[in-house]
């Protein structure tokens, strides 16, 4: 099979929600239509010690969320799929931001008795922003929910995007008789007492089956034929551009609708698309130059070996095993000799991929969250990764003195990537992690005790405003208890400020003194 048929059979994206929408669960089960793995054990059977497939870190396992995005991948119906299961609480939105720069699609997973949530409505932000085509799934029929057509209302009024529903619930909670399948024209049966899953829509209206005469299907119809007239029409088009949303509906947990899904989502999801360099130029998959970027970065994901993964979306081109690639930040070259790929719960060194894939590159400190790799032509860098500015301090210190190497080594690793950030006292030499929430910092202490045996001491600092300045404008004496003087892991010098009276006085007092709210590497 040639490149460019290879690159066509790719299909990447994401799957976002609000926490406990079931995104874990509906992965979980995607991976085992794909034959990746055997059975689909959710979070909430985190007990009997069967925990999600997805979530491999200790933490995750323990609380049954979801805080660092996992990478998988299998093949469907002549497709090559790469899953990117995404932190749904709000701590980790960095992370998830940053995975949404390495897809084409997103799979938008939604309650059926809450409706939109804070994290969707956030999390849709970015993806409209980026224009990336988004199929929605709304979960958990199988309990009592909100009626379909208000979830549809509320879909396109808080999310100002179009839907257009690709099926059709029977009844929901206990009531719930299966789902009236628009595009392939036959009904999916709930728990189906002859063994037959799926009905022609023809059997049913000639009275043939059981659900002919009940209220739920009669009801279902009513709405199918009221959406015909005054709903949304699909248009593929509109579908690609992110103008337009298909609403599947369907119970993760049970598994039912999941299937339909899949295999609608393949037919109308995109292939790889271009990126943007710094300059606007667009690297289309099919350049015959490799280029990817790096935007994630993982370590200890196999505690045995103290591994650390940075993975890496290929743009364009091909990637095979032993190439030399330009690191665009550093100008040097780099060997991509020990690369690896995930299949659910196991990896597989990899030979070659293609522009869509995503590849885990064994890394020793080399790479950065963003870094761009290239050969031939292409020497500029993809568009910069978002990044969040943090709120909330703390300062950490090594409980026992005599681990200071392994409280230094977990210290720099974890900051590699990109969940927590690093500042240090200008003056005392103090060490200080900013993050998001709250949440980075208690995993942040876990993964420390746990991968790098290092008890540590947090004592909060609060809330700060973070502000860097020109290196040839500082003056140390600038310093207070109200704007800490601190440089960041880049040695670049910055101020945090006690709150936003403090940031002002100090424009006051200093007017000439150019203060920016982020420092461009």
């Amino acid at each position: 099979m040639s490149r460019e048929e290879e690159i066509k059979k790719r299909r990447t994206f994401a799957i976002i929600s609000h926490p406990d929408a079931g995104k874990t669960t509906i992965t979980e089960q995607l991976l085992k239509f794909g034959g990746a793995i055997r059975e689909a054990g959710t979070v909430k059977a985190r007990k009997t010690g069967n925990f999600a497939k997805s979530d491999w870190m200790d933490i995750e396992k323990e609380r049954g969320i979801s805080v660092t995005s996992s990478v998988m991948q299998f093949d469907y119906a002549g497709k090559r799929v790469n899953i990117l299961d995404t932190p749904g609480h709000e701590d980790f939105s960095e992370d998830t931001y940053r995975t949404l720069m390495a897809v084409d699609a997103a799979v938008m997973v939604i309650d059926s008795a809450k409706g939109i949530e804070a994290q969707t409505k956030k999390l849709f932000q970015v993806v409209k922003h980026r224009n990336i085509p988004v199929f929605t799934f709304i979960n958990k029929l199988d309990r009592d929910g909100r009626e379909p057509l208000d979830l549809l209302s509320e879909l396109e009024e808080v999310l100002g995007i179009d839907s257009v529903p690709m099926n059709w619930p029977i009844g929901m909670g206990k009531n719930f008789q299966g789902l009236y399948d628009f595009t392939n024209d036959r009904v999916e049966v709930y728990q189906p007492t002859d063994g037959e899953r799926f009905v022609g829509l023809s059997e049913v209206t000639a009275g043939n089956h059981t659900l002919a005469n009940n209220p739920f299907y009669t009801q279902a119809v009513e709405d199918a034929e009221l959406l015909a007239d005054a709903g949304n029409q699909f248009d593929e088009e509109k579908v690609i551009s992110g103008q337009l949303t298909p609403v599947y509906f369907g119970s993760a947990l049970t598994s039912f609708g999941v299937q339909t899904f899949l295999e609608s989502f393949l037919e109308y999801a995109p292939e790889p698309h271009s990126h943007k360099t710094v300059d606007d130029e667009e690297i289309e998959p099919l350049n015959p130059d490799f280029s990817g970027f790096v935007f994630k970065i993982q370590a200890n994901m196999d505690p045995r070996h103290r591994d650390r993964i940075a993975f890496v979306r290929i743009v364009s081109g091909e990637f095979e095993r032993g190439m030399s690639v330009n690191l665009v930040r550093t100008g040097k070259q780099a060997k991509l000799a020990n690369v690896t790929q995930f299949m659910a719960d196991s990896r597989e060194n990899v030979q070659n991929a293609v522009a869509g894939d995503i590849i885990g590159v064994y890394d020793t400190g080399t790479y950065q969250v963003g870094d761009t790799m290239t050969t031939g032509k292409l020497k500029k860098a993809f568009e910069p990764l978002p990044t969040f500015t943090p709120e909330l301090f703390m300062r950490v210190q090594a409980k026992n003195v005599m681990k200071q190497k392994s409280f230094h080594k977990g210290i720099e690793q974890l900051v590699q990537e990109g969940a927590i950030q690093l500042y240090t006292n200008f003056t005392t030499g103090d060490i200080m992690l900013g993050a998001v929430g709250q949440l980075q910092f208690e995993v942040f202490k876990d993964r420390m005790e746990r991968e790098y045996n290092a008890d540590i001491i947090m004592t909060p600092m609060g809330k700060k405003t973070v502000r860097w300045i020109n290196p040839e404008q500082l003056d140390e004496k600038m310093s207070s208890s109200r704007n800490i003087l601190a440089r960041d892991r880049f040695d670049h010098p910055l101020f945090l400020f006690e709150n936003d009276f403090a940031l002002r006085w100090f424009k006051d007092k200093y007017p000439d003194v150019e203060l920016k709210e982020e420092f461009s590497v």
